[in-house]
């Protein structure tokens, strides 16, 4: 075989072994800790972090009870109309255009039908009051921090719910949805990434 038909097998077995849009599961909302992030931004140029944001959209990621689709492939690109009204719940623009890249292209929905389902999705979960103006450190274990989500959401029982930590700081919680955005269990791969106790840098 030559080595430009190895090379064109190559590309098409990549292209044959790409996710179908639209074939998932269900979804993880991602909700990233605002104050967590912007500790580790050193430019210090990010726009969401000028703003005393706390937990704020990371993405509604499709997702299969083993592994998650990638690699959708989509001509499709949001709008400046789609990304502006994203941005209080998603506040920064180039977040917007990853997760449409990333996660939203595998959803097999149009960016504006994509996005409006995230919106959907991060406001059917409220945010416990005692995160929603942190002004200092707060240290908890991860097994309160889903106590109290359960109790802003009756919903919600803790078994669909995993957090993730940077070294000991919170990164991120993740409620695990089913496709009509009602609460379900996280399958093994979307479990905890903290320690039992953990740390939730301030708003500011």
């Amino acid at each position: 075989m030559s080595r430009l038909a190895l090379i064109a097998g190559l590309l098409l077995s990549a292209a044959a072994a790409a996710d179908p849009p639209g074939r998932f599961d269900y979804y993880v909302l991602s909700l990233s800790w605002s104050p967590q992030y912007c500790a580790g931004n050193s430019r210090g140029d990010e726009p969401q972090c000028a703003r005393p944001y706390a937990f704020v959209a990371h993405g509604l990621w499709p997702q299969n009870e083993q592994g998650y689709p990638r690699e959708c492939r989509t001509r499709e690109r949001v709008s400046e109309d789609t990304i502006d009204h994203m941005l209080p719940l998603m506040p920064s623009r180039g977040l917007v255009i990853h997760e449409w890249r990333t996660h939203g292209a595998c959803s097999g929905m149009e960016p504006d039908e994509y996005f409006a389902t995230v919106e959907r999705a991060y406001r059917s979960i409220r945010v416990p009051q005692r995160y929603a103006a942190l002004g200092d450190y707060l240290s908890v274990d991860s097994a309160q921090l889903k106590r109290d989500f359960v109790a802003s959401n009756p919903g919600l029982d803790g078994r669909d719910l995993a957090v993730a930590c940077s070294g000991h700081y919170l990164q991120e919680v993740r409620v695990c949805l089913d496709r009509q955005l009602r609460p379900r269990d996280c399958s093994a791969d979307v479990h905890d990434h903290c320690g039992q106790s953990l740390v939730l840098r301030p708003v500011r």
